[in-house]
């Protein structure tokens, strides 16, 4: 095995990389968020040991990702803490041959565990794969005014969605596709991983009422940059609210989606 070391891998310097601006923008209190990336085996497979050094259940059946290797968050862990100490506050784990395990190979050096909302992660890679075979990360925050903004209008995805793209001209281009919404559920379980991956096949991003962001890309940079504009479009509007006075119309997003040969949603 070579000599260099784990923690070095590109795949896991970008998931350091991404936590620490996420706790820096303000989005991840606390343990409060997670991150999940899976690593290509040309990138891991002369560091990474065969044998795991423990093994997790994850309560439900995640067969399509057997022998998918993932960098993750661990649970209770601070996102200001991991570049400090990655060893610690990341962890590299496969899915084993049962499909109901996951199996430590690097990480977790205090006795951790992968987040505690990691089936919910496997659920919706599983479902992003299937739409898009490139995505490779999975990411939940509570970006501050995306939360806000789920208890201030309506429940309904296609409000919301219209209300961001009209809050900034790159949105409609950045998220075509619109915005998923889930009312408020009990996270960490099954149901409201189901519930999210029923809608990442639609979705790139999901709000989670009184919650947070689900956001999902082929990279960190695609998945933080969803983010990014969902969280500047939702501050935008708390700033403009009581004093607009003029604002992107129905017509101004048709003719920004056909310069920008994007497959919007059809609500406008």
């Amino acid at each position: 095995m070579s000599k260099m070391k784990i923690v070095d891998l590109p795949t896991v310097r970008e998931v350091i990389r991404c936590a620490s601006n996420m706790y820096r923008m303000g989005w991840d209190e606390r343990n409060g968020g997670n991150i999940s990336v899976i690593i290509d085996p040309e990138e891991y497979r002369d560091y990474l040991p065969e044998e795991p050094h423990r093994v997790f259940q994850l309560g439900f059946d995640a067969t399509p990702l057997i022998g998918r290797v993932f960098v993750v968050t661990g649970t209770g862990k601070y996102f200001k803490n991991v570049d400090v100490a990655p060893e610690v506050n990341l962890g590299i784990v496969r899915i084993g041959k049962d499909g109901h395990s996951a199996e430590l190979l690097w990480g977790f050096e205090d006795g951790g565990r992968p987040t505690s909302e990691f089936p919910t992660h496997l659920m919706n890679h599983i479902a992003r794969l299937a739409v898009n075979p490139k995505n490779h990360v999975v990411m939940h925050c509570h970006a501050t005014h995306a939360l806000a903004l789920t208890y201030v209008l309506p429940e309904d995805e296609d409000e919301i969605t219209k209300t961001l793209w009209r809050m900034s001209t790159e949105c409609i281009v950045v998220f075509p596709e619109g915005v998923g919404y889930l009312p408020w559920m009990v996270c960490g379980g099954n149901e409201i991983g189901e519930a999210t991956a029923l809608k990442a096949h639609d979705y790139r991003v999901v709000f989670w009422g009184m919650h947070g962001v689900f956001a999902m890309g082929d990279d960190l940079d695609e998945a933080f940059g969803l983010v990014e504009t969902v969280e500047k479009a939702s501050q935008i509007y708390f700033l403009t609210q009581d004093h607009v006075r003029q604002s992107i119309t129905d017509e101004q997003l048709k003719k920004l989606a056909a310069a920008f040969k994007v497959d919007y949603k059809k609500i406008i």
